[in-house]
């Protein structure tokens, strides 16, 4: 019984195949709408992935059981640096903020402050734009932060206001294209600084959420490799006034902490302590000087974004295979109406409407899956050329090729019953007469 199933299978496919090589064109333009529509189901479901991948790690650096207070310049003192004059403002978190916050909230376990300040660091003839952040030892393991090469600071280089600082990764080429960094020194302004550590580089998108809008005013662009040093030794040198001299007139701002960051002992605590923090700074800030960044709220909107993105992708994605489908389905009705004396002439001969339905199916399963198949491999390589083009993280996962291959599979058959049904239910003998 199976070698008979298996021979009836083989020759009803060996039929199918013959009838699509007798109109090649035909069927490789008809297999078109299968292979886009699997292409782009997978391409977008890898972009999207690679999107959601990267948002959630620049999330995870910042610590889903921090809170993070930042200091932003008040919205109506954004006019006054097109005035003509010289002027000092006055704003953001203070040191008093920080221990307030610390007597009030015992389920705060760490707490982080730092200044920033742009830059430029020398090293001999080279130079480099950076972001000057003056911090605390624990920094580094809050902000989840890898070490390459040497140590971060230490409590003893915050106690001594040591000349010593760590430095991104990518200022090692720029600023010592040659020699070995660990022990040597930068400048910046008039002070020279150890590179005691090397620390992996973040990226832009994850590091500007961190810059006030100090430094925003200061340059519009990118924001540029940061170097760490003790925030006392970056109070001592460069104090908490920012001077920029316009023709004869200066602007200067005075802030004291750019960032805090607070970690909560539990996670539960989270979002009601940073209401509670927030609510308490509104009440000490006339000015709307500060925001307030709890990374575990933005974690959950990133992941409702995922869930609604996914669903629009899947959307776009479904319209496409339901365009493929149709253009089988109206293929296979165009065979049909060209194969009517055929199909008359099998029946005459004693073949059954089973078998005519098989035969209908097969060719349109046959059309789908090679559709289905070219397009998983065009699915799998737009992602890489999109990524080696682009620097994008793409992310093919294991079930989106499956769920593609499937889906038009399923589409194909779904929408091949209708002509393969109109085929097998034709009469023997008005199909015959048929010219």
């Amino acid at each position: 019984m199976f070698s008979f199933s298996a021979a009836r299978m083989s020759h009803i496919l060996a039929l199918g195949l013959k009838s699509l090589m007798l109109h090649r064109l035909r069927s490789i333009l008809t297999t078109m709408g299968m292979v886009f529509g699997v292409a782009s189901v997978i391409a977008m479901l890898a972009i999207g992935e690679g999107a959601n991948f990267e948002a959630q790690q620049q999330i995870q650096e910042l610590g889903s059981q921090n809170i993070i207070l930042r200091t932003i310049k008040p919205p109506e003192e954004q006019n006054k640096q097109q005035r003509q004059g010289s002027y000092i403002l006055n704003y953001g978190l203070t040191y008093e903020d920080v221990l307030g916050i610390r007597e009030t909230f015992p389920e705060i376990t760490l707490v982080v402050e730092d200044r920033k300040e742009r830059r430029t660091a020398y090293s001999g003839r080279q130079s480099a734009n950076v972001e000057m952040v003056g911090t605390v030892p624990w920094y580094g393991n809050l902000r989840q932060m890898h070490l390459i090469k040497g140590r971060f600071l230490s409590l003893r280089d915050l106690e001594e206001n040591a000349k010593v600082c760590v430095i991104e990764e990518s200022l090692e080429d720029p600023l010592f294209p040659i020699h070995q960094i660990i022990g040597k020194t930068i400048r910046l302004g008039r002070h020279y600084l150890e590179v005691v550590g090397v620390i992996q580089s973040s990226s832009n998108a994850a590091t500007s959420e961190g810059v006030s809008e100090v430094e925003e005013d200061m340059e519009d662009a990118e924001v540029p490799p940061r170097v760490f040093l003790p925030i006392t030794t970056a109070k001592r040198f460069f104090g908490e006034t920012s001077v920029q001299r316009i023709g004869s007139y200066f602007q200067a701002e005075a802030v004291e902490l750019h960032e805090v960051t607070l970690k909560v002992e539990r996670l539960e605590k989270v979002e009601s302590i940073a209401e509670a923090i927030k609510s308490r700074l509104s009440q000490t800030h006339e000015k709307n000087d500060f925001e307030v960044v709890v990374p575990l709220m933005l974690m959950r909107q990133a992941l409702r974004t995922k869930r609604i993105f996914n669903t629009v992708l899947g959307s776009i994605a479904g319209i496409s295979l339901l365009v493929g489908g149709i253009g089988i389905m109206n293929i296979m009705l165009a065979s049909v109406s060209e194969r009517t004396r055929e199909i008359g002439i099998r029946r005459a001969l004693g073949a059954t409407r089973k078998d005519i339905l098989s035969q209908f199916m097969t060719e349109t399963t046959l059309l789908a899956s090679v559709g289905g198949l070219v397009g998983v491999s065009l699915g799998m390589l737009i992602p890489w050329v999109v990524g080696v083009a682009t620097d994008m993280i793409t992310i093919v996962t294991w079930w989106s090729p499956l769920l593609a291959f499937s889906v038009s599979a399923a589409t194909g058959l779904l929408f091949g019953i209708y002509p393969a049904n109109k085929a097998a239910c034709l009469s023997p003998v008005e199909a015959v007469r048929q010219e």
